[in-house]
């Protein structure tokens, strides 16, 4: 087999050929000269990518600058291009710490179990969100450890296989690193602590807003000849089945404060949306406005507020009130006002750079470190949302997470036709 040459456009790949292919792996693991689990004390962490758009060459060049002895081995996309592009950036930007050969550049559906297939210690996973549950299933049986990107999935079938992925990685001791950076972010952290020693009181009620551009350039336009499956991988931040919708792909970073602040997920929500700016073709199928509330255990209410269209007043806050303050927190910011004020002073240290220095040490070290569930929760918060506005119903958390049977796969993996889902609308799209 030549590297580089597998599952081109014309090549299909089923669904069923899809997500067999892990178990394909999980024995490939045992063979001799297979890839083992980094072993404490090792010299060099081996590292490969799957997934080389901007989001991966991003991770990958944090990574390796987090710690020393860290190398970039092996590279996996859909598109050559993608690929050739991540690879001349990585190479540019870190220089020798890419050790990534022809033999170890795969090109398709199936690159990802290519790149688990070579000696790899670290997988970081940053395809579109849509593979994600496949993707770490693979990586788990295989036996590596895994950064993967948020959200974790795109509907409930997804979130239920990250969980039991979760699952086999701690029994496994895989160390599962999620890219909820926010949470490592010096003055957020801090305010936390302070929510958590009850320096607020009980928690009442809060707002989660994120009002930002429409973003309306992103992606590759299509090009004639294009098939539907290319343009919509090219173009996936707007297509549901690919991202989610953006509050799933881009707010989960504060929902995910919400949870951890709360420490708790909603017990239940209801949402409304629509789209009005990016209502053409172009645009997919996803919405450009939502709003939620979401119902947590006590009756604490949070109103969730997210829309990406250009010209309206940029916000992006978390507001939190409680029996003995109130607080404000954004990615720069955390303010408490009440019995026991804080204010943040001083520079934080890069998150994502941090995040990965603290997965490389718990590689090295083996120390304990698995954020599966609690970005699969997180996901979920983000995925019920988004159900609810989509149908207008309100829904409770253990209906989406133990009941709902809805799935956005493809009928197939291929380079050809694939209709676009209709856009959504609440009273009439059904709930599944």
């Amino acid at each position: 087999m030549e590297s580089g040459k597998r599952n081109l456009p014309g090549h299909a790949v089923s669904r069923g050929e899809f997500i067999k292919t892990s178990a394909a792996l999980s024995m490939a693991a045992m063979m001799p000269g297979a890839s083992k689990v980094f072993a404490a004390g090792s010299d060099t962490v081996r590292v490969g990518v799957i997934g080389c758009g901007g989001r991966g060459t991003y991770d990958a060049t944090y990574c390796v600058n987090a710690a020393p002895n860290v190398e970039i081995v092996a590279m996996g996309d859909l598109f050559q291009d993608r690929l050739d592009r991540s690879l001349a950036e990585l190479k540019e930007q870190v220089g020798d710490k890419v050790k990534v050969t022809a033999d170890t550049t795969f090109i398709g559906f199936d690159a990802y179990a290519q790149v688990l297939a070579s000696e790899v210690d670290l997988v970081i996973l940053t395809t579109p969100p849509h593979f994600r549950p496949a993707h770490l299933k693979a990586a788990v049986e295989a036996g590596k450890h895994v950064y993967t990107e948020k959200p974790v999935a795109v509907d409930p079938v997804g979130i239920r296989s990250v969980i039991a992925s979760s699952e086999a990685a701690e029994k496994q001791n895989l160390k599962i690193m999620a890219g909820t950076q926010m949470r490592r972010i010096e003055h957020i952290v801090e305010a936390m602590k302070r929510i958590h020693n009850g320096d607020m009181g009980e928690l009442l009620s809060g707002q989660c807003v994120r009002l930002g551009s429409g973003m309306l350039d992103w992606g590759m336009q299509r090009k004639p000849g294009m098939s539907d499956m290319e343009w919509q991988l090219r173009r996936w931040l707007f297509i549901d089945w690919l991202s989610g919708d953006f509050i799933a792909e881009m707010h989960i970073h504060n929902l995910d404060l919400i949870n951890w602040a709360l420490d708790a997920h909603p017990v239940k929500c209801m949402g409304m949306g629509g789209r009005q700016v990016r209502t053409g073709s172009e645009y997919g199928n996803i919405f450009d406005h939502i709003a939620v509330e979401y119902e947590y255990p006590n009756g604490v209410r949070i109103a969730y507020m997210g829309s990406q269209m250009d010209g309206t007043s940029v916000r992006n806050h978390q507001r939190l009130v409680g029996t003995r303050g109130s607080a404000y927190i954004d990615f720069a910011n955390a303010i408490i006002e009440g019995r026991k004020p804080y204010h943040n002073e001083g520079e934080s240290p890069h998150p994502v750079l941090r995040q990965f220095a603290d997965l490389i040490d718990s590689i090295r070290k083996d120390k304990r470190l698995n954020e599966g569930r609690r970005v699969a929760e997180s996901s979920l918060t983000a995925i019920m949302g988004r159900m609810s506005a989509y149908t207008g119903r309100e829904m409770s958390w253990d209906w989406v997470m133990n009941t709902s049977k809805l799935d956005l796969s493809p009928p197939e993996y291929a380079f050809g036709d694939l209709p676009l889902g209709p856009v959504a609308m609440p009273g009439k799209t059904q709930l599944l």
